[in-house]
């Protein structure tokens, strides 16, 4: 390995932003500031570069703690508006689960194409200051006694709410299509027949991993933004597989890095946390997510200039191939560059897409977390273990 022009550490670019002398930059910015630089010089006059996306995390939750009733219940069982908890924890904590659906009607099948609720909606309820209908359970013991209780509780009322999600910010995902002949109603959103239309959803050159993608500076420690207020990365995300094929720059061609993040539910926003309906699907939460990548040396530099034209992912057949399990057939690659055009060409046909992912929001994200850090709100947090690269984890 050749020796590094350009070396920093979190200690010196932490003592820019305490002193207000650090310079930091979106993604979409660093782009050109390599093009016109060069990845060295770029690496010397630039500290931060923030990435953000905002799209449906389905493996999202929070931990929930409402506190002793009187006299005592051990809560087993717990719904909130109707949407069940998992209560087997402790006696007054549940943990609700994004993709959790209300109890009776997942499908909302009374009323075809109306919303239905879940826990994403919850979750976004509570951040909003609305009112949630408790109810919990239990089978009664000499020291927990109480074998119900059911009252309205609102997020100030919870004595400990703290939003944790397995896995989030997929560090690529698929172009999904269809090729039967009738329309799929999917996590990925409706998807006609015969390849009538494409789905997709990750914020290309803005994406967090896609501008780390040997998790060079991001794992356990690393402070983030986190559905509008600051986070933490927790470990590695579930289905974490960072050995997968990659293109120009390391960057993967398929779904690769995950991050489980975790943070205090009662400082968030219901901006960054929104519950969704998927049609004929269920439920899912959108969560806003920017991590901040350190500039430590040139190499960080050139990852963090990557551009949509040269991030490509897998189109699958969710109509066919994708629910059958088993290992999925590609029908090819695409660029991000293409999906953000609003068409793509599959077996010679031209067929439109669109993004469940918002990148105007993703780009909101980035300079957010940018203006943070500017004003010295944000300190970087450097992670006491990387996330598992190549499968082997990276210890500081």
């Amino acid at each position: 390995m050749k020796k590094r022009k350009v070396q920093k550490t979190y200690q010196e670019i932490n003592e820019k932003i305490r002193q207000r002398k650090v310079v930091v930059v979106t993604a979409e910015e660093m782009i050109d500031i390599v093009e016109r630089h060069g990845e060295v010089e770029a690496a010397r006059k630039v500290d931060i570069v923030t990435t953000g996306t905002f799209g449906p995390m389905c493996s999202s939750g929070a931990f929930l703690n409402f506190g002793h009733t009187s006299p005592r219940l051990k809560a087993m069982k717990v719904w909130l508006n109707d949407v069940p908890a998992y209560g087997g924890i402790a006696a007054v904590d549940c943990y609700i689960g994004a993709t959790e659906v209300v109890e009776g009607d997942p499908l909302n099948s009374v009323h075809p194409g109306e919303f239905n609720y879940g826990g994403g909606h919850v979750i976004e309820d509570l951040v909003a200051g609305n009112s949630i209908r408790l109810r919990a359970e239990g089978y009664g013991t000499d020291c927990y006694p109480a074998r119900r209780s059911e009252r309205n509780i609102t997020l100030r009322d919870l004595r400990d709410a703290i939003l944790f999600n397995p896995r989030n910010a997929y560090q690529n995902y698929s172009c999904a299509v269809n090729q039967s002949d009738k329309a799929i109603y999917t996590y990925m959103g409706v998807i006609r027949p015969r390849m009538a239309n494409a789905n997709y959803s990750t914020s290309g050159q803005l994406s967090p991993l896609f501008n780390d993608p040997y998790y060079m500076t991001i794992g356990i420690g690393t402070r983030i933004f986190l559905g509008g207020a600051q986070g933490f990365v927790a470990w590695p995300g579930t289905q974490h597989n960072p050995r997968v094929t990659r293109g120009e720059n390391g960057v993967p061609k398929s779904g690769a890095g995950t991050l489980a993040a975790i943070g205090n539910l009662k400082n968030m926003s219901p901006e960054w946390l929104v519950g969704a309906s998927m049609l004929g699907y269920g439920v899912s939460l959108y969560v806003g997510l920017g991590i901040p990548i350190p500039i430590l040396n040139e190499e960080i530099a050139r990852y963090t200039a990557v551009k949509d034209e040269d991030i490509y992912t897998q189109i699958y057949d969710y109509g066919k191939d994708y629910p059958h399990g088993g290992e999925l057939k590609s029908l090819g690659e695409v660029s991000y560059k293409a999906l953000r055009s609003g068409k793509i060409v599959v077996n010679n046909k031209e067929i439109p897409t669109a993004p469940l992912s918002s990148y105007y929001k993703a780009r909101q994200i980035a300079e957010i977390l940018k203006n943070w850090i500017e004003k010295g709100e944000f300190i970087l947090g450097e992670p006491q273990e990387l996330l598992p690269s190549d499968g082997l984890p990276q210890t500081r």
